[in-house]
C-alpha cells in the first residue's frame, strides 16, 4: 500500500509513518519545516517534502493520513479528495492500525507519555516485545518515538483532545488523571471528563482499567465503567533516576499494568528504577556556564506545580529560574487562577511570551504584562516580562544567571530552542 502522510513531522503521525514503512508499505509525506524528526524519517526511506502545495503528492496514493493541524482546505487534502483517495485523520489511522492487536492505551490529562515510555520499557524488558507508539522521544526505544514489536501487545498514548482516543479499541486502558484541559474544544470540566467515561465505554465488558485510587475522579470513572478495575496506589512509590512524586505516581500504573500483562515484579521494578526519562520531561539539556539548564513540556498549571515542586526538592538551596512560555492564549485565560498560582517553588518566572498554537481559535489574547504582575503577587515570587525568546535569552546570559542557579525552560511551544540555544 502507498501512504502518504500530510503534517508526517507531528510526533504521533511521525511514529505512525515509520511503522508502517517498517512493515512494508510505501510511505512518503509532508511538513512545512525540517527536524530531527523528519531527518530520521529520511533514514528509513521516507520521501520528505517541505513543500505543502500538493504537488509532492503522488496520484497513486491509496490512503492519505493527515494531522489535526492540517486544516480541510490545505492544498494537498483538498488534492487528495479530488483524487478520490481515502483520506483519514492520524487518529483514525492508528485505531485501524492498531485494532488487531490487544490495545493498551495510556491516558489523562498529564503523564501519558512518561507513563507510556516507562511501561514500553518494563515490557521490552520483561520481553513482552509490544508495538509503541508515545507521544516523546525515548533512550529505550533507540530514541524514537515507535517501535515495532513481534508480540499481540500494542501499547500507545492516547490523546483526549477533540476525543481522538475515541478511535482506539483497547483492552487495557492505564488513565493518570482527569483534570480539566483543552477548553477551545471541551466547555466544561464535566464534558471533558465525559470523554474518559465514553473511551472506558469502548473497552470489551472484560477490559481493565488500571488507575490511581486516591484520585476521587479517576477513581469514580473506573467505577462508573462497570469494568474491572486495579488501584496503582497499592504499588509502592519506587526510588527512580527522574526526580519528583508525580515520576513516582507514573511508575506505579507502568508497575502495575506490566504485572498484569505478565512482567516479573521484581524485574520491573528494577526497570522501572532504572528510568532516565525522555525528551522533554525534566530533561537536563546541559549547563550554562556551570547552570543545570532543564528542558520540559509542562503546559498545564498542574503541570508546573509538579515539576517546580520535584525541582525545589532535588535542588533545595538553589535559586530556580523558571521560564515558562504558556501554549496558547486559549488555555492561558481559561485556566488564568490557575496558571498565577502556580509558581511558588520558583524563585523568579519570566515569561517570554505565548505560544500561538491554534492561531484559527484564539480570539482573546493574554495582557502579558498583567500576567506577570499576577503571577508576581500570586505566586509571591519575581516575575519578569521578558518580551520574546530572543530578548530573554539576552538577559539570561548578560545579566540573568549566576553560580548557584537552576534554570527550567517549560511549555510545549517552540522555548525547547531556548535551552537548546543555552547548552549547545
Amino acid at each position: 500500500m502507498k501512504i502518504y502522510c500530510s503534517g508526517i513531522g507531528g510526533i504521533g503521525l511521525s511514529a505512525y509513518a515509520a511503522l508502517q514503512q517498517a512493515a512494508g508499505h510505501t510511505v512518503a509525506g509532508s511538513d512545512r519545516t525540517d527536524s530531527p524528526l523528519l531527518k530520521d524519517l529520511a533514514t528509513q526511506g521516507i520521501a520528505i517534502s517541505l513543500n505543502q502545495d500538493s504537488s509532492a503528492l503522488p496520484t497513486d496514493t491509496d490512503l492519505f493520513v493527515y494531522s489535526e493541524a492540517v486544516p480541510a482546505d490545505a492544498p494537498e487534502r483538498v488534492r487528495a479528495q479530488k483524487l478520490g483517495i481515502r483520506s483519514i485523520s492520524y487518529f483514525q489511522a492508528l485505531g485501524e492500525l492498531s485494532e488487531p492487536y490487544q490495545v493498551i492505551a495510556v491516558c489523562g490529562t498529564h503523564g501519558k507519555s512518561t507513563t507510556t515510555a516507562m511501561l514500553a520499557k518494563a515490557l521490552i524488558e520483561a520481553g513482552l516485545d509490544p508495538s509503541v507508539v508515545v507521544g516523546t522521544l525515548t533512550p529505550d526505544l533507540a530514541g524514537r518515538n515507535w517501535r515495532r514489536g513481534a508480540s499481540n501487545f500494542f501499547l500507545v498514548e492516547a490523546c483526549e483532545y477533540r476525543r481522538s482516543f475515541h478511535f482506539l479499541s483497547p483492552t487495557i486502558v492505564v488513565m493518570t488523571n482527569v483534570g480539566g484541559d483543552h477548553f477551545d474544544f471541551f466547555k466544561t470540566d464535566a464534558e471533558y471528563q465525559n470523554s474518559y467515561l465514553e473511551f472506558l465505554d469502548r473497552l470489551p465488558a472484560n477490559g481493565k482499567v488500571i488507575t490511581h485510587g486516591k484520585d476521587p475522579a479517576t477513581r469514580s470513572l473506573a467505577e462508573q465503567s462497570g469494568r474491572e478495575w486495579i488501584n496503582a496506589d497499592s504499588e509502592p512509590l519506587l526510588p527512580l533516576k527522574v526526580p519528583g512524586v508525580h515520576m513516582q505516581q507514573n511508575a506505579q500504573l507502568a508497575l502495575a499494568t506490566a504485572v498484569l500483562l505478565g512482567a516479573d515484579r521484581a524485574a520491573a521494578e528494577q526497570s522501572l528504577r532504572a528510568f532516565v526519562g525522555t525528551w522533554r520531561r525534566s530533561e537536563l539539556k546541559g549547563e550554562y556556564k556551570g547552570v543545570p539548564v532543564i528542558d520540559d513540556y509542562a503546559h498545564h498549571p498542574d503541570e508546573i506545580r509538579a515539576t517546580l515542586l520535584a525541582f525545589r526538592q532535588k535542588y533545595p538551596t538553589e535559586r530556580l529560574v523558571c521560564v515558562f512560555q504558556p501554549h496558547t492564549h486559549d488555555r492561558t485565560l481559561k485556566l488564568y487562577d490557575q496558571f498565577v498560582e502556580s509558581f511558588a517553588d520558583a524563585d523568579v518566572v519570566i515569561i517570554p511570551n505565548v505560544y500561538d498554537a491554534r492561531h484559527d481559535i484564539e480570539t482573546n489574547l493574554v495582557d502579558v504584562p498583567k500576567f506577570v504582575s499576577d503571577i508576581a503577587t500570586r505566586s509571591n515570587v519575581e516575575a519578569i516580562d521578558g518580551h520574546s525568546l530572543a530578548d530573554t535569552e539576552s538577559v539570561l546570559r548578560t545579566s540573568m544567571l549566576r553560580e548557584g542557579d537552576v534554570l527550567l525552560c517549560l511549555g510545549a511551544g517552540d522555548i525547547t530552542n531556548l535551552a537548546s540555544s543555552l547548552t549547545r
